[in-house]
């Protein structure tokens, strides 16, 4: 029987005990991730405040956690899009989804949006948290990735997906 040991804001964590030995999983919302391509081809990631990292700041794409209330995968992508970098999608395509089950659980929704509409909402998380946005080529986001400019995590997963479908429409 699973038995909730902690519970935040966003992550819960469980134990359960199976065969003698007792098995931790933690319990993520579902997020989307969304990579905007430019006319010109180039990928905009985001430079974000992140206070409780270190260093204090990040690249990333455009991401944020599934609101089921605020609709579909899609729409959380489009918003999301438009509360970051103040675009959203004329052309929305799914990518990939990601399910980590076992000791990490949640699902990761991967988008690339194409002809980009300017759209502005506001960010919940505070206009000041976005510093800016970096325009990655093919080869410099798969260098970026390499040498350790971009931190790797869930998202790094869809990059690499991300230049393999790009690669492969050239």
């Amino acid at each position: 029987m699973e038995k909730e040991v902690y519970k935040g804001q966003i992550i819960r964590v469980t134990e359960e005990k199976i065969n003698g030995i007792v098995w931790e999983r933690a319990y993520f919302p579902h997020g989307v991730i969304v990579f905007p391509i430019t006319n010109d081809g180039k990928i905009i990631l985001v430079e974000e405040k992140r206070p409780h990292e270190n260093p204090p700041f990040r690249i990333k794409p455009v991401s944020g956690i599934l609101e089921h209330d605020k609709g579909t995968p899609e729409e959380n992508a489009q918003r999301e899009m438009q509360e970051e970098i103040g675009y959203k999608a004329g052309v929305l395509e799914p990518l990939m989804t990601l399910h980590g089950s076992g000791t990490i659980n949640h699902a990761q929704h991967f988008f690339i949006a194409r002809n980009l509409i300017h759209s502005k909402l506001p960010n919940p998380d505070g206009e000041d948290t976005i510093m800016g946005l970096k325009e990655f080529t093919l080869d410099e986001l798969h260098e970026a990735i390499l040498t350790d400019k971009l931190k790797w995590s869930m998202s790094t997963l869809g990059m690499f997906r991300l230049i393999e479908r790009l690669r492969s429409e050239q």
